[in-house]
């Protein structure tokens, strides 16, 4: 059996500044479009729900963006992030790839999640911001949001899926701990959620319809923005640091990574992951960006390219973007963090313009990898995590079957210990 080999970084090697991949991508993204009259949003008419900080963000294509010290300092009490070679996971494959993976696990609250809670609560009370109101599948987002509130000052509301949320009491538990309030989606506290439950009070809930919950609160509060987990350019570029960090560990070993995997839901891990790679890819040199959703939710492998709201009641802008429909509502997975009908419009930009390939992978066959590679590398995934080994390990094989001597590498974006209860 072969040492462990792990990458690490100081906190002095990590990077200072965001990276955005809008300055560089040879295509412009689709404007957001106003829900109402269909014509193209204004950055300012995103400000009734987002700090100005953050809508600048959105729409800026400058290629770095300063991390403010006071986010670096709150990241440096966790990152770097450790870069791992799955070393008995290949031997278990006798595959000839090399197998690495980017833990996030390592964050208080156990996901990648954290990466951009961290600044979205530190550019909210900057700008006066009292009360951030957000959704949460699983519940990552949700506990992420709460501590990064903790940290800054923000009181912190949380529409949480009810099927996750009856899955997860743990999350709610530490939402509650870090002073955040949650509540299941659907819920009778909004006009919407009343509405939903009219029609079915059985509803299991969808991030479509919490998100569209946290909205309606939105707008009746006082001093109240939203915060967003997922999908949005700034979200995908707080979480380059995941990517920027991972080009700085294989620069330190003199190794370039031939396929980069992400599991997929709205895209912040799998954007975070990837988007720093695109000056290579651009560059011609042959990387491969896999992205691995669930077979019960396939975004972008089996919904239309189309323009479509980010939430079940049409509140938010129309975005371009791979779409099961709005009203769509899932089957309840374990993986409550990738039951989101769309996709974040970089990642279905890079995916229609063949630049990013997608596979869906079943519940059984996530369960199995991630199995496996608790077993064998001591780490319980996350479920939503798990897809991405899942992915992995069939690269491995493939690579087995034609003797390429590939390296992979995927990003491991959360542990599972409030999970439990779905591998049982």
């Amino acid at each position: 059996m072969s040492r462990r080999e792990r990458i690490y970084l100081s906190v002095e090697e990590m990077p200072k500044y965001w990276y955005n991949a809008l300055a560089d991508l040879p295509f412009q993204l689709d404007p957001p479009l106003n829900p109402q009259t269909r014509e193209v949003l204004k950055p300012e008419e995103l400000g009734a729900i987002f700090p100005q900080p953050l809508v600048e963000q959105e729409v800026s294509t400058e290629r770095f963006i300063k991390i403010p010290e006071k986010v670096f300092d709150e990241y440096a009490v966790f990152r770097p992030s450790p870069l791992i070679r799955a070393s008995n996971l290949e031997e278990y494959l006798e595959t000839p790839a090399k197998i690495y993976y980017k833990y996030e696990g390592v964050s208080p609250t156990g996901s990648h999640k954290t990466n951009t809670s961290i600044p979205q609560a530190y550019y909210n009370k900057i700008s006066g911001t009292k009360t951030l109101v957000t959704e949460t599948g699983a519940g990552q987002w949700g506990t992420a949001l709460s501590y990064a509130g903790l940290k800054f000052g923000l009181n912190i509301e949380v529409y949480m899926v009810k099927t996750s949320f009856e899955q997860k009491p743990m999350r709610k538990l530490i939402i509650n701990f870090f002073g955040g309030k949650v509540s299941p989606s659907p819920s009778l506290n909004t006009e919407f959620g009343k509405k939903m439950l009219d029609i079915n009070s059985e509803n299991p809930g969808s991030l479509g319809i919490a998100i569209s919950e946290a909205l309606e609160e939105v707008f009746k509060k006082d001093n109240a923005k939203y915060a967003l987990g997922s999908v949005l350019n700034h979200v995908l570029l707080h979480q380059t640091i995941i990517g920027l960090e991972m080009k700085k560990q294989f620069e330190k070993i003199n190794i370039k990574p031939d396929v980069i995997i992400g599991c997929h839901g709205g895209g912040s891990n799998l954007g975070g992951t990837i988007l720093p790679f695109i000056p290579e890819k651009l560059s011609g040199e042959k990387i491969e960006f896999l992205a691995c959703e669930p077979k019960s939710c396939p975004t972008l492998t089996e919904g239309e390219y189309r323009y479509d709201n980010g939430d079940t009641a049409g509140l938010t802008p129309l975005m371009m973007m791979y779409t099961l429909g709005k009203e769509f509502i899932p089957p309840k997975i374990h993986a409550g963090g990738l039951r989101y009908h769309g996709s974040a419009p970089i990642i279905a930009k890079l995916k229609h313009e063949n630049m990013l390939n997608a596979i869906a992978i079943d519940q059984d066959e996530t369960f199995k990898a991630a199995r496996i590679f608790s077993k064998l590398e001591g780490i319980i995934p996350a479920p939503e995590s798990s897809h991405a080994i899942a992915g992995a390990i069939r690269e491995a094989i493939k690579a087995k079957e034609n003797k390429e001597e590939k390296v992979i590498v995927f990003t491991l974006s959360g542990h599972g210990l409030l999970d439990l209860t779905a591998y049982a």
